[in-house]
């Protein structure tokens, strides 16, 4: 077996010396270094990221498997993404991020690497990094934390939104409020909902680079500890045998991921970080792919924030393999995952032990529920919209626009009494894609003006081109692209135009004209740059629109592990 850290740890003369000797004042013998396949455990652990604090504790486990099958584990931090804390977004790192998991695997004397991933952006954002550098690699989510409790009624991060609502209209009190606060996130891990979190470690579950049944295990539960040291186990035998993430990761478990996704009413974010990884590892995959392949899948997990219950109970109910075991007439089942076993061979002898969770094939929650991908001139590289998550009776609609030049111009007057607004008109807001925030923040839900709470209504139709949490819901399109501020027609609709939306025909227009829209071109002018130096002037210069997965241009592609040069 060649090992790549030998070219490191095998070295004769100073180099070895250097290399070994500085290992040693670890406490590391020589014979550690000997045959032994060195694995990487790269650490999203931040105090900062409070999804993923318990990951030091996870690490543990997965070093006493890596030990268990004769491998070295040795653990490093890469930059963390605590979506909760960091402003503007925690979207706007996640390329950075990505960056830091590459160049650390790939400078390092490592064979094989774990990732320890959890809060939204980690995700994507470590499975990026790592198929860049296409060494032997297996992921490990924290696992959701336990439902929030609160009077006997079970909480999660989706009725964050209800509850605001409620307060804003005075039908909740403030110290009402904070005590739901206190109530809502009880145990260690993320979002305890189908937000994007969870919808992240289905879709590495669904893409095969987890052992099954990664995805729902609570973090709470000792079995996560279990798949953890499995999962360092099992990446040592992988570097074995040499299986990389582009020989698992084809075409036909990106296909399946997006079925999947939609069978489980996933976030929509899922679609933006999905593309970003194909564009690392140069599997074709489009906007376009996400409608068609999706459109004649049901809804099997009711789940929030399209449902009514929450990741514990999913994995109680059966977990992903119980709904891939459904979607297996759907899927590519002969293909290959990190376990070794195929998608067929993984999941069916899974069950479902709560219908009321996980539904059948013949007896869905709701029929044809995947993402659904519109156009028109409003949109001309698409945008989307989560039809589970949306109203029905809003879902084909003709209303006037009330425009938000800003997030600052829509906080200034969303809640005056004066505006003009029911719940007929669109609220449009601009300058949130990827280069006008920038960094595409979760702000498309936006919240429904205090007048209109107060008179009941729950629901209206918005448009933006930034994004909506995993946890929210409401009839939102979304990404749309090109953004306003890259000079989109989003950014040339005024107060009052009369937009069309018609889901079912994958239709979003605005009833402007052509001449009228080239006129208003020649006034427009976009907003200053918010900085010139450092990452932030790195990602507005060279960020794609959201139809490409928002990574930055140069980062698509790999740039392998060699490394040819030493360092003394």
């Amino acid at each position: 077996m060649n090992l790549r850290s030998e070219k490191w740890f095998a070295r004769k003369g100073k180099d070895g010396f250097i290399y070994r000797a500085w290992m040693k004042n670890q406490g590391i013998p020589d014979d550690e270094f000997t045959g032994k396949p060195v694995i990487g455990i790269c650490n999203t652990w931040s105090e900062l990221t409070p999804c993923n604090a318990h990951f030091r504790e996870l690490a543990e486990s997965v070093k006493r498997g890596v030990l268990e099958a004769g491998g070295l584990p040795v653990e490093f931090p890469v930059m963390s993404l605590g979506e909760t804390l960091i402003k503007p977004t925690a979207m706007l790192y996640r390329n950075l991020m990505s960056m830091t998991v590459e160049e650390s695997i790939r400078a390092n004397p490592l064979d094989g690497v774990v990732l320890l991933v959890g809060c939204d952006k980690t995700t994507p954002a470590s499975v990026m990094g790592a198929c860049s550098v296409n060494l032997p690699m297996i992921a490990v989510s924290g696992g959701a934390m336990l439902t929030g409790k609160h009077q006997g009624r079970n909480l999660g991060t989706s009725d964050l939104w209800r509850f605001d609502a409620e307060n804003k209209s005075g039908k909740l009190t403030a110290e009402e409020f904070r005590m739901i606060e206190g109530a809502m996130c009880r145990s260690r891990g993320h979002c305890a909902v189908m937000g994007t979190a969870s919808t992240m470690a289905c879709m590495i579950e669904a893409l095969g680079i987890t052992l099954p049944e990664n995805a729902a295990i609570p973090a709470a539960d000792s079995r996560r500890k279990v798949l953890a040291q499995l999962s360092g186990r099992r990446i040592v035998d992988m570097v074995k045998e040499d299986v990389k993430p582009s020989d698992i990761m084809t075409r036909e478990l990106f296909e399946n991921a997006v079925k999947i996704n939609a069978a489980i009413g996933g976030s929509t974010n899922f679609m933006i970080h999905l593309m970003a990884i194909a564009g690392r590892l140069g599997v074709p995959l489009t906007l376009r792919d996400f409608d068609h392949l999706a459109k004649d899948i049901p809804l099997l997990a009711n789940l929030e924030p399209s449902g009514k219950y929450f990741m514990e109970d999913f994995y109680y109910a059966g977990g992903l393999p119980a709904v891939i075991k459904e979607l297996l007439p759907h899927l590519h089942g002969t293909v290959r995952t990190v376990s070794g076993q195929t998608v067929v061979e993984n999941n069916q002898n899974a069950q479902c032990y709560n219908r009321d969770v996980i539904a059948s094939l013949d007896k869905p929650f709701q029929q044809k529920a995947g993402t659904a991908v519109v156009y028109g001139n409003l949109c001309k590289d698409g945008a989307v919209i989560k039809p589970s998550a949306a109203s029905p009776h809003l879902m084909k609609h003709r209303g006037q626009a009330v425009v938000f030049e800003t997030i600052e111009d829509y906080h200034e007057r969303i809640n005056d009494p004066d505006l003009d607004v029911t719940e007929d008109h669109i609220l449009v807001l601009k300058n949130v894609g990827p280069k006008g925030y920038p960094g595409m923040p979760e702000v498309g839900n936006m919240q429904l003006p205090a007048k209109l709470l107060q008179r009941g209504i729950t629901d209206m139709i918005r448009i933006s081109d930034g994004r909506m949490s995993g946890t929210a819901f409401g009839t939102t399109f979304l990404h749309v692209s090109p953004e306003s501020a890259a000079g989109g027609v989003l950014a040339l609709v005024r107060e009052g135009d009369w937009i069309e939306v018609d889901v079912e025909e994958r239709r979003l227009h605005l009833d402007v004209s052509d001449e009228e829209l080239e006129k208003r071109r020649e006034t427009w002018k976009p907003l200053p740059e918010p900085t010139d130096r450092g990452y932030v002037k790195m990602f507005l210069d060279y960020v794609q629109q959201a139809h490409k997965g928002m990574d930055l241009d140069f980062l698509q592609g790999s740039s392998g592990s060699e490394v040819t040069r030493d360092s003394h």
